[in-house]
Formats: structure tokens, C-alpha cells, sequence
């Protein structure tokens, strides 16, 4: 059963009239915390009304949507599962019912997971899979119907590990790069209504600063590692940028897959 929370349906502030996304709705799986709470901040504070799904943090959500609601836009939260058609089937059409259709797609809730390879089971092999390229699969096919209709646009967020190879993420690294071949697959698919691109973002701390994140730091040519919000700008440079702009990979990561 979906959880929904109430909508904050006041009219948005002056401030609000002329941003790039103004009377746009968005969808972002996995909203709620981490990478994905920034990008629905990101959007929100460029207009658009946000719907953010949830898996299992009912209260991360709900602080994330008063967040957002505080930038002036209409925002709810749905509980959903993207390995799910029917929980994926619902999110959609709990977006379209309360905005009355859908603009874009953000493809964001991903399981990350490390471990050597001699030593993956089937069991976390499905489980990534079934998060990373499954789940935007799906997304983006129930999406598509109202996308076509408003000219929309899907986002789909990769990874480094999708174009350069880690051994100790073999499961995690493929199921990336099969979202980067899906993303243009669905580029040629979807056109000419609907742009559908790519982020890669590289190490992004999120207060997380350790040795390895130094190392990693140290590794990179841009001096630092990358910060939600770099990810955010990317997202929303595909969200306002030409629309003729289809089909692409870009690599957030400061120079460290150089």
C-alpha cells in the first residue's frame, strides 16, 4: 500500500515564477536520503514538484519531503520497491493521479555492495541486478506513456564502475554498465519525444571522509572528491539542457577515470 505524504498545496512564491522547471513534476527513486535526496532538493529548488520514492526509510522520507516543500513546490513520498512491476506500476500512477502526468524520470535507488569475486553469491548477483538495471527498466517503461505525452525526460544514474572496471565490485560494476548500454538503448527507443542520458558519478563523499576517500582524493586530478551536489548540477543540466542532447554518458568524477 502506498504511503503518501500530505502534499503541500499552497501557490509557490513569487521568487519561484521563471525558474527552469516551474510546473514540472519529477519522480526520483530513491529520493529519501543520500545522492538522492540532493537531487530532489536540486530539482525542487529549480521548480519542480518532486514525487521521491522510499523503500524502507519511511522517515528519512518524510523529512525530505518537508524539505522540499519548504522551496514552495508540491512534494509526496511513496513507499515502492522498483524490483516490483505492481510497486512500480503504483508509484507512477500515485505521480500522475496527484499531478496529472509526469515530466521526468530520475533513476537513482541503487544497491552498491563490495566483495571479492571468488566470493559473490547468486543471491547478491540477483540482488544488484535486480535493483540497478532491472528496477530502471521498469521504471522507465511504465514512466514512458506520460513521458511521450509531456516531451519528458529520463535521467539514469551510473556509475564510474560502469565504464571503468573494479575488481572487488564485479557484480555492482556490470549491473552499471548495463544501465549505460540501457540508457542508450533507450535513447534510440523513446526518440524523438523523450531524451533519456546518463550521470557517472566517481567517489561522491557524503560525510563519509576516511583514508580511502583521501586516497582516492590524492588520485584525482581536480584535487577533491565529488560532493552530492556536483551530481545534482549534472542532473539538472540534463533536465533544463537542450533536449536534443540524447543517449549520453557523463562522467562526474573530477577527472579520477582519466
Amino acid at each position: 500500500m502506498s504511503h503518501r505524504s500530505s502534499p503541500h498545496c499552497s501557490s509557490p512564491p513569487d521568487s519561484q515564477i521563471g525558474q527552469p522547471l516551474s510546473g514540472k513534476t519529477a519522480l526520483v527513486t530513491g529520493g529519501a536520503k543520500r545522492v538522492g535526496r540532493e537531487l530532489a532538493l536540486e530539482l525542487a529548488r529549480a521548480g519542480a514538484n518532486v514525487v521521491i520514492t522510499f523503500r524502507e526509510s519511511a522517515d528519512e522520507a518524510a523529512d525530505t519531503v518537508r524539505e522540499l516543500e519548504k522551496t514552495g513546490v508540491r512534494s509526496f513520498a511513496v513507499q515502492a520497491d522498483v524490483r516490483s512491476e505492481e510497486s512500480v506500476r503504483r508509484a507512477v500512477a500515485d505521480t500522475v493521479d496527484l499531478f496529472g502526468g509526469l515530466d521526468l524520470l530520475v533513476n537513482n535507488a541503487a544497491v552498491f555492495e563490495s566483495a571479492p569475486f571468488s566470493e559473490i553469491t547468486l543471491d547478491q548477483w540477483d540482488r544488484v541486478f535486480e535493483t540497478n538495471t532491472r528496477g530502471p527498466f521498469l521504471m522507465a517503461r511504465e514512466a514512458l506513456p506520460h513521458l511521450k505525452a509531456a516531451r519528458g525526460r529520463i535521467v539514469n544514474l551510473g556509475s564510474l564502475g560502469g565504464i571503468h572496471a573494479w575488481a572487488t565490485h564485479a557484480h555492482y560494476c556490470s549491473s552499471k554498465a548495463a544501465l549505460h548500454m540501457l540508457t542508450q538503448t533507450m535513447a534510440k527507443a523513446f526518440a524523438p519525444e523523450v531524451s533519456v542520458n546518463c550521470i557517472a558519478p566517481g567517489w561522491i563523499e557524503m560525510g563519509n571522509a576516511d583514508e580511502l576517500a583521501s586516497r582516492f582524493a590524492a588520485k584525482t586530478p581536480m584535487g577533491r572528491n565529488g560532493a552530492a551536489q556536483d551530481v545534482a548540477e549534472a542532473l539538472l543540466f540534463f533536465a533544463t539542457g537542450p533536449h536534443f542532447i540524447t543517449g549520453q554518458i557523463l562522467a562526474v568524477d573530477g577527472g579520477l577515470g582519466l
